[in-house]
């Protein structure tokens, strides 16, 4: 289930796209099956080797052609190991919430950027992220934790004062919203309780099937729950 839209994000058969703090690899590998040329960076080794082998057992698949170019690169935020303007479009995904200086590491993605490029960056929404630092400091207060929560027009600044136009915003993921305030209920360090098992086997439901009708009830709630905020860049040409 992706965060951002790439039709939102105009990606294109071709593009050189950097999924910075990729994670688990979602974004890059959509991208792939788009015909995009992917890097995938992370700080974890552990999540690239994973991505590797998903990536591998999507060529075995045939989901994408074996001569499309991707990487995955062991790479700091705050020091991107590219040149400027290497990337057509980039996607950093739930990451500037884990930075303390986050301005770094914005200045990095918009140096790699090409100008006329496009950027998606999405971060937890600030009332739902609020609720979950209220019930657990656990989820806060912990190496590789939330170090803060962004107001949408402060971080939009921030955008634009790194030399980004704004290309819209919506939410993402509402029905998350819960399952994540009954983790921090229980104690989202601790064992999950029988209620917070319940409901990840509904949203692993949610994520493999997605019925039309609970992907129209997800958008509706949107607006009001959606955990995620995204917002849609460009940077300004030369």
């Amino acid at each position: 289930m992706l965060t951002c839209d790439f039709d939102r994000l105009d990606l294109r058969p071709g593009d050189r796209i950097l999924d910075m703090g990729c994670g688990g690899g979602r974004h890059a590998f959509a991208a792939m099956k788009r015909g995009a040329r992917v890097v995938a960076l992370d700080y974890s080794e552990g999540e690239l080797k994973d991505v590797r082998a998903t990536i591998g057992a999507m060529h075995e698949a045939g989901e994408v052609p074996r001569e499309l170019s991707w990487g995955t690169v062991n790479g700091d935020a705050l020091s991107l190991p590219f040149p400027d303007a290497s990337f057509d479009r980039v996607v950093c995904s739930e990451v500037l919430e884990h930075l303390w200086d986050f301005r770094q590491a914005i200045s990095e993605l918009v140096r790699v950027l090409k100008p006329g490029g496009r950027m998606a960056v999405t971060v937890p929404t600030r009332w739902p992220e609020r609720v979950c630092w209220a019930l657990d400091h656990d989820y806060h207060d912990n190496l590789g934790g939330h170090v803060r929560i962004f107001r949408q027009h402060e971080l939009e600044s921030e955008l634009e004062d790194a030399g980004l136009w704004l290309r819209g915003s919506h939410h993402a993921h509402a029905l998350h919203s819960p399952y994540w305030w009954i983790r921090c209920a229980g104690g989202v360090n601790g064992p999950d309780k029988p209620l917070a098992r319940k409901y990840h086997d509904f949203l692993t439901w949610q994520i493999t099937k997605n019925p039309r009708w609970l992907a129209a009830v997800d958008r509706a709630l949107n607006p009001l729950l959606g955990k995620s905020l995204v917002i849609y860049t460009q940077k300004v040409s030369s």
